[in-house]
């Protein structure tokens, strides 16, 4: 599936950056575009793979290229006001080449939390094509203010997309990490799940898979809207070394072929999702298993689909193989369409609703509690003016 990916804000720019490493190192071609938008000049400056003409500074008149500082409600007004500038940036892209938008943010901050809805929505407005999200949930240490952005956001962008993939940073910094590492680190698994979503079916040589997963299969498994979670994990294979006369490799056993199959489809299910969810509140479901053609089962393949239509009680799974002559594991990506049974949302929402009470306590407590600091006291004394 071929995509124009629109990072908004620090942490959806850094992931369009990603998407594109991941691309040029594994050699495929998924990205038709690729825009950032941001508020602020210097995290526009740091990106390294975007082209500097599709990095895109917004709000100049109101915030002059130092951010919205984590005030979503100003991302929403410069957006508003700037997007002649955000459509001029994909107004170039071959419509004919593309299947589908994607727009990526933060949804703690300002720029990404605030402006990725109103994106989304215009491109929506504008384009016949599927507009996807792909939402970053703050950390739950990150503070209250973030995390009501982030519920904030999330009702908005999820209503805006014609769906929502969300990423949780809780589920996936490790103790002990520093900060950079730690994003750095999320961005390349985001990244190779996208990538390995996008060019499962854009194969153009090499070997052909035996069930292709093409931008259609996608497409029929975001419809419907609402939240998607994916899931991936891979297995190390111990291939032996080529002889010196490069004697084609022994085919393997096909009943360990399909265990490792069943294993890493079950891994990545149950235990490596960007969003941890039932995963019986799915709607509809996509399996994509790559490796070397060798390693490669179709039985396996329809053995691990049917475990996932049990697992997630629906019929509509599809599912398909992606052939990599040259890798060193097999992998499986499992897409989950539609999840309804998502605790850290709840939890989300519950400690945003909290954060915006009291905010709103403080706030009608500051007249009285300025007034005593400024005029309390015995006797009175008289301003200037």
């Amino acid at each position: 599936m071929n995509i124009a990916i629109i990072g908004v804000g620090q942490a959806g720019g850094k992931v369009a950056d990603a998407v594109l490493e991941y691309e040029s190192n594994s050699r495929t071609d998924f990205v038709t575009q690729a825009v950032a938008i941001n508020s602020a000049k210097a995290d526009l400056l740091g990106l390294r793979r975007v082209p500097v003409e599709k990095r895109i500074l917004i709000g100049q008149s109101r915030v002059k290229g130092h951010g919205c500082g984590a005030d979503n409600e100003l991302g929403v007004r410069i957006a508003e006001e700037d997007l002649d500038e955000v459509t001029a940036a994909v107004d170039d892209v071959p419509l004919h080449e593309v299947d589908a938008f994607l727009v990526v943010a933060g949804l703690g901050g300002g720029t990404g939390s605030g402006a990725a809805p109103v994106i989304a929505r215009e491109l929506g407005r504008l384009y016949t094509e599927p507009v996807y999200g792909l939402g970053l949930l703050p950390g739950s240490d990150e503070g209250g203010i973030y995390t009501l952005n982030a519920a904030r956001s999330f009702q908005t962008f999820v209503r805006e997309v014609d769906n929502l993939l969300v990423f949780d940073n809780d589920a996936w910094r490790k103790t002990g990490e520093s900060v950079q590492g730690g994003y750095a680190a999320i961005n390349e698994e985001i990244a190779r799940r996208l990538g390995v979503l996008c060019s499962a079916g854009e194969v153009d040589d090499g070997p052909v898979p035996e069930s292709v997963v093409d931008a259609s299969e996608i497409i029929n498994t975001l419809a419907g809207g609402g939240v998607t979670t994916v899931g991936y994990a891979n297995a190390h294979l111990d291939r032996p070394a080529r002889g010196i006369f490069g004697r084609r490799e022994a085919a393997p056993d096909e009943t360990e072929v399909v265990n490792r199959i069943s294993t890493t489809v079950r891994r990545a299910t149950l235990g490596n999702l960007t969003l941890p969810a039932n995963v019986k509140s799915t709607e509809r479901a996509l399996l994509i298993v790559s490796g070397p053609p060798q390693y490669l089962s179709r039985k396996g393949v329809e053995d691990a689909r049917r475990w996932l239509e049990d697992e997630t009680g629906t019929m509509e799974v599809r599912g398909g193989d992606y052939p990599i002559p040259d890798s060193e594991y097999v992998a499986a990506l499992v897409v989950l369409s539609g999840v309804t049974d998502v605790p850290r949302i709840k939890e989300l929402q519950e400690v945003g609703r909290e954060t915006q009470r009291n905010l709103e306590e403080r706030a009608a407590e500051r007249p009285e509690a300025l007034r005593n600091l400024v005029w309390g006291g015995e006797g009175g004394i008289d301003p200037l003016f």
